[in-house]
């Protein structure tokens, strides 16, 4: 099962998937497109536990976590 953790306003949102869903597959790249069309950052976590940023969908990734880009102002 992979899991996208959506960072908001209101704190967080997990979306579960099963990656042998073809369907749930579908739902998650779709997701993955708007959340970073709206300007979410999405990242992966390494095998040594270090985030890493990422530009597309993978569907091996265990957790993607997306978060808002900071603002100054």
């Amino acid at each position: 099962m992979a899991t996208h953790i959506v960072m908001d306003h209101t704190g967080h949102s997990r979306y579960e998937f099963e990656v042998d869903d073809n369907e749930a597959l579908v739902k998650a790249e779709r997701r993955f497109k708007e959340l970073t069309a709206e300007g979410f950052t999405a990242a992966v976590r390494k095998a040594e536990g270090e985030p890493w940023r990422v530009f597309e969908f993978d569907p091996t990734a265990k957790e993607t976590l997306f978060f808002r880009r900071l603002r100054g102002g």
